[in-house]
């Protein structure tokens, strides 16, 4: 696609996370005409997943159109697609809806769920990078209490409530609290035939702690008290297999029929067709600027991009933060030279932490903001203002806040619906004569 010299210079971004989303904001005002492309239609808030994943909220309170987003931006057009190959030579962007040329080009393509070269095991271990990730877990979670119910083999229903989650990072060590509570408050009332010593959870992790980015004695606390829900820790061990009939760690297998992956995240498979340099987990490697070397023009942000603090030196990590400063900082840089009015040497990317947190369970959270760390219910709260003010709409803030305080109170969780295969697999049915004698 050819455009004379006296158009508008043209700016493709790819990608509708927090990185593009705030590209595309901070281009507001600038003279460009702005092309966002997304495989999905919405934008997405991953941290909050995993409370989709066990039933405390619906997946439109934690998702919002791209289109709504972005609808007043009169210089952004939006395109649902999927990007299938670029071409920096030629400054093309190739879709399955057709092809655009660029000036300026965004790669946030943000990240997918890592299996670390055992993509077999994503058929028993779903991971948690989507809303349909998030619905399997879902229905597999909710699923499992309902053939419980009624299996009366002791063996089978042990491995039916068996639930593991590998990865003890943020949102495994979120999951497996969330997935207590669910097993221990809110649906033992419902059953006749569970009550809320019989679901087993497991948290295992390669590390020698949880939430290894935090703070160690976060990290301890975190591990306190998952252990005093009764969420079963093991540290400093390895998954070599996940199978139907469970897990592998070394020499062991844990019988479960449920296995949640939280273990790791990689960059997209396309950045691996790019002609650059990408790292061990697909992420492209970019200059200080954020740029993709030998091509200024092209420049990654997000959790696509494997950028270095120019200031530490430490890696830029892959929080929802890092995105959106990447994304408002070379939305500055394109913005100045559009403008013409650009230093002579590019500015140097530097990350600002702002801080870090975990839920860990009902009115328990950790946080670490600067030198200053603490949790329980002060973390809580902290944990659920600052989610709140990074969801998009008003709407989605206050039905996300009604449901939180709802659930609080309540101990329950309204988003239960089983999707998918509801067939329930049982393998010896409770009689009438068994539930008489389990009162």
């Amino acid at each position: 696609m050819n455009r004379s010299s006296s158009e508008l210079p043209r700016i493709v971004v790819i990608g509708g996370g927090f990185a593009g989303i705030n590209v595309a904001k901070a281009l507001k005002d600038t003279a460009a005409e702005i092309d966002l492309i997304d495989k999905r239609n919405y934008h997405l808030f991953q941290p909050l997943l995993y409370q989709v994943a066990t039933g405390e909220l619906d997946p439109a309170n934690i998702a919002a159109p791209i289109r709504k987003i972005l609808w007043k931006q009169k210089n952004v057009h939006v395109a649902l697609g999927e990007v299938t190959a670029v071409d920096f030579d030629q400054k093309l962007v190739r879709f399955d809806g057709g092809e655009l040329d660029y000036d300026y080009l965004v790669i946030a393509t943000g990240a997918q769920q890592s299996y670390f070269g055992h993509d077999e095991f994503r058929e028993h271990a779903p991971g948690l990078k989507s809303i349909d990730d998030a619905l399997e877990i879902r229905r597999r979670l909710f699923l499992a209490f309902e053939e419980a119910e009624w299996e009366a083999d002791e063996e089978a229903r042990r491995k039916i409530l068996t639930f593991v989650i590998v990865g003890g990072g943020p949102t495994g060590v979120e999951l497996a609290g969330a997935i207590k509570e669910v097993a221990t408050e809110t649906l033992p009332r419902e059953f006749r035939n569970i009550h809320s010593g019989m679901a087993r959870v497991i948290l295992v992790d390669g590390g020698p702690r949880l939430v290894g980015p935090m703070p160690e004695d976060l990290s301890a606390r975190a591990k306190k008290v998952l252990e005093k829900m009764g969420v079963e820790i093991q540290l400093n061990v390895h998954v070599n297999d996940v199978t139907e009939a469970g897990v592998v760690i070394g020499d062991e297998t844990i019988q479960a029929e449920n296995v949640f992956w939280a273990a790791g995240v990689q960059g997209q498979d396309l950045a691996k067709t790019f002609n650059t340099e990408v790292d061990r987990g697909s992420r492209v490697v970019v200059g200080p600027d954020l740029s993709v070397p030998g091509h200024p023009e092209v420049f990654v942000v997000g959790d696509a991009a494997h950028a270095t603090d120019a200031k530490t030196g430490k890696p830029v990590p892959g929080l929802a933060q890092g995105a959106i400063q990447t994304g408002r900082f070379i939305a500055e840089i394109i913005k100045s030279e559009i403008a013409g009015n650009a230093p002579q040497e590019r500015p140097q990317f530097s990350y600002y932490d702002k801080g870090s947190m975990a839920m860990i369970g009902r009115g328990n959270a950790i946080a670490a903001v600067g030198k200053v760390h603490y949790g329980g219910i002060l973390g809580w709260l902290s944990w659920n203002v600052l989610h709140v003010m990074f969801l998009v709409g008003y709407r989605n803030r206050f039905k996300v806040m009604l449901d939180w305080c709802w659930n609080y109170v309540w101990k329950t969780r309204r988003s239960r619906l089983i999707t998918g295969d509801p067939k329930v697999h049982i393998k010896k049915l409770y009689s009438e004569h068994q539930k008489t004698d389990t009162k």
